[in-house]
């Protein structure tokens, strides 16, 4: 397992690898030579890794969206299109859309829930279980309102 002091200098990608969408982008995404490089992680697979604990810790849910994590900070769903299309270098075809429509915060948020949306059906069409990587399956729908006592 890499320890969290050394993902410091480093971007990562949090994905989930049995979305074809997030597949795609995983492998079709490409950031800047300005950052080096960029470590793909698989939230289905990689669970042991130190970037994957730090995404939990800090309450990012993987269903809900891909993380980023570059400069000691994290972008999750919408933010995380938003980096990519900032510094993203338009050579494929999926850079260059998401260089045209989430370059803005506008276009972001009208653009992000169909995005998801789409990503959601795809994994129920797949017969695939959603990541959980918060362990909210195990938790009672109304738990995070009434709290322990539900």
């Amino acid at each position: 397992m890499q320890k969290e002091n050394q993902i410091h200098n480093e971007v990562y990608f949090i994905y989930d690898g049995d979305c074809p969408i997030c597949n795609y982008a995983a492998h079709a995404l490409r950031i800047r030579q300005k950052f080096g490089g960029l470590t793909l992680v698989n939230a289905r697979e990689d669970v042991g890794h130190a970037i994957f604990k730090m995404v939990n810790d800090r309450g990012y849910d993987l269903d809900d969206g891909m993380v980023i994590y570059h400069d000691e900070k994290f972008y999750h769903g919408k933010s995380a299109l938003k980096f990519m299309a900032v510094h993203g270098a338009a050579k494929n075809v999926f850079n260059a859309f998401i260089i045209s429509f989430f370059w803005s915060d506008f276009l972001a948020k009208l653009l992000y829930p169909s995005m998801r949306g789409t990503r959601n059906w795809l994994i129920r069409r797949k017969r695939v279980g959603k990541i959980d990587n918060l362990n909210l399956k195990t938790e009672p729908t109304f738990k995070p309102i009434f709290g322990d006592d539900w």
